[in-house]
């Protein structure tokens, strides 16, 4: 049986580790926990994987806390030195692992170890000074680090990071999602060799490893399931619904007004949604407090996620920036309005509560066209669905309620046209990030019935896209009145005298003014573009196995214009005459006569 107790890990923790421990709440290490603190304190490298929420982030801070003092014991600690780096993927994740390991530094015999957060959104001269008043421990995300490490002007990084203990990269499997492996690539070489890594991951790729052969040496393999049947803590109930396209908002409005949520997760698929859906929900759901986050926003991030762990009875409309690492305990639901476009992804998301032991629940509405979804994510993610269909609870969508529903978000957009504007992108941006999904066999857009998703965003008119045909103009449900678009105004009054501006322009010239004049490109259906770049890859492709075959063959690849012998006999004749008069063999008379024969 694995020991559990944190007294009893061997080799033992020190004293103001386990009081750490003690003052904020946990009685007994999780497996995950017990399985990586007694090797990484062994000096082992280790790949763990092990469900969301199952205390990954304890199982490397504590071990890590305890190299620093064996350490220092030995020898003392220089100021100036890096001993510990934790790369995790997202700033929000890398805040929140330096509040956790901030919380160790308040004991006494831990205050003098320094600690430096490094992240993007930001100066790099302000990370610059922070490490220069002292980084013991860094906690950053990938890009930063790379920065820093490679500016040698006013900093020296690599010359730090010699005497490094421990590397951790946290959620190792989205930090090459995101497109990071050359950078990592990067860093390691900067690191020394004579280190101990941990990597932390709730799922395992070829990509991953990859990186474990590169980065790691004679790891040790920790896999740590609640369930083997299933990737998900089994505190979590996972629930699916088939809804109607034209009814899906209808649904989860309804869905969360039926519910007291003293804390939900949203997931929608872009940016351009969330900004559109934070307008226009607070109308629907005075009650609850709905804040918005995704990765175009920069410096705001933090605060919002502040204000949304503080506030009761509240929900955060966000992409899948949030779907990884952050641990917020009082979630109770998480919302999801299609499925990720990677289907790893999914796992992530509803990870998001029932996280620590405690319960919780996710629910992911699906069309009828895209009923398939369920056994895929069965086998391939290890994610059971249940049928919200067999629960007691039925969400009733009634006539009355789609024209309440439908009027409300119409008088929205024409009240502002910001809302209009963010309505469209919102539109258009999710059926593109549709036609990516990795799952694209059974999620397909062209089955999607366009028309009636865009009466679900309850859009004035359809955006012109090639994807509009004449089967979805028909299924559009808009308003039953003529709309003069023109005489929609911004809120913003300078958006508005601006926009009015344009306009007498535009009816002078028939030209809509811009800053830059663009050139006109006929559009194209966005699975019309993947085909044509696969054909010009393809093409390239053809072109570089003809080159090698040329090389193998011995035969030049460069064309060149071909020399006859004549004019080879000629450039010796004339190379011999300047010999001649180099030597002084003939005179300048005599070298201007033969280069002048016909004059």
């Amino acid at each position: 049986m694995v020991n559990k107790a944190w007294n009893k890990v061997t080799p033992t923790l020190s004293i103001p580790v386990l009081n750490c421990i003690t003052k904020q709440g946990f009685n007994a290490m999780t497996p995950i926990q017990a399985a990586v603190i007694p090797l990484l304190l062994s000096c082992k490298d280790v790949v763990a994987e092990a469900v969301t929420g199952s205390g990954k982030t304890l199982a490397f801070v504590v071990p890590m806390i305890e190299m620093l003092m064996k350490k220092e014991r030995e020898s003392p600690l220089r100021k100036k030195f890096v001993y510990s780096i934790i790369i995790s993927p997202t700033r929000e994740l890398a805040t929140q692992i330096f509040e956790v390991i901030k919380q160790f530094l308040l004991e006494p015999e831990l205050r003098h170890f320094s600690i430096c957060c490094l992240v993007g959104g930001r100066p790099v001269v302000s990370d610059i000074e922070n490490i220069e008043k002292g980084a013991q421990i860094i906690v950053c995300t990938p890009g930063r680090l790379q920065d820093l490490l490679a500016e040698r002007k006013n900093l020296n990084l690599p010359g730090r990071v010699r005497e490094m203990e421990l590397l951790i990269l946290d959620e190792a499997d989205r930090l090459l999602d995101l497109g990071f492996n050359a950078t990592l690539t990067t860093i390691l070489q900067y690191l020394p060799r004579q280190r101990r890594t941990g990597l932390f991951s709730a799922t395992q790729t070829k990509e991953l490893q990859d990186l474990v052969r590169a980065g790691l040496r004679n790891p040790v393999l920790i896999s740590v399931k609640e369930k083997s049947s299933i990737s998900t803590p089994i505190a979590l109930e996972n629930y699916y619904i088939i809804v109607e396209p034209q009814d899906k908002f209808l649904f989860l409005l309804n869905f969360i007004r039926n519910r007291q949520m003293m804390k939900g997760l949203f997931f929608l698929p872009t940016c351009a949604c969330v900004d559109y859906w934070a307008d226009v929900l607070p109308v629907f759901l005075p009650d609850l407090k709905i804040f918005a986050i995704h990765g175009k926003m920069k410096q705001k991030r933090g605060k919002i996620l502040d204000k949304f762990r503080e506030a009761e009875s509240t929900i955060l409309l966000c992409t899948d920036l949030m779907a990884r690492g952050l641990d917020i305990p009082e979630v109770e639901w998480v919302l999801q309005w299609e499925p990720p476009t990677n289907p790893a992804a999914l796992v992530h998301r509803v990870g998001r509560t029932a996280r620590g032991g405690a319960a919780g629940c996710s629910l992911l509405p699906l069309l009828p066209t895209e009923d398939t979804y369920v056994p895929f994510i069965k086998s391939n993610q290890k994610v059971e669905l249940q049928d919200w269909k067999q629960s007691s609870d039925q969400i009733k969508i009634s006539d009355k309620l789609r024209h309440k529903v439908l009027t409300i978000l119409h008088d929205q957009q024409r009240k502002d046209r910001t809302i209009l504007d963010k309505g469209m992108r919102a539109f258009v941006s999710h059926i593109r990030a549709y036609s990516k999904h990795e799952c694209n066999i059974l999620l397909q857009l062209k089955e999607l019935p366009l028309g009636h998703i865009a009466t679900s965003y309850g859009l004035l008119k359809l955006p012109l896209m090639p994807e509009i045909r004449e089967e979805h103009k028909t299924q559009f449900i808009g308003p039953k009145d003529k709309i003069d678009f023109n005489s929609i105004s911004y809120r913003d009054k300078q958006k508005e005298t601006s926009r009015l501006q344009k306009l007498q322009e535009y009816k002078k010239t028939g030209i809509w003014p811009s800053k830059k004049k663009k050139k006109m490109v006929k559009t194209q259906a966005w699975e019309q573009t993947k085909q044509i770049k696969l054909e010009k890859k393809e093409k390239r492709t053809h072109r570089k196995e003809i080159k090698k075959k040329m090389i193998a063959e011995g035969r030049n690849t460069k064309k060149r214009k071909t020399v006859t012998q004549e004019e080879l006999q000629e450039l010796a004749a004339d190379v011999a005459l300047l010999k001649k008069l180099k030597k002084r063999k003939i005179s300048d008379d005599q070298f201007d006569k033969a280069f002048n024969v016909d004059k």
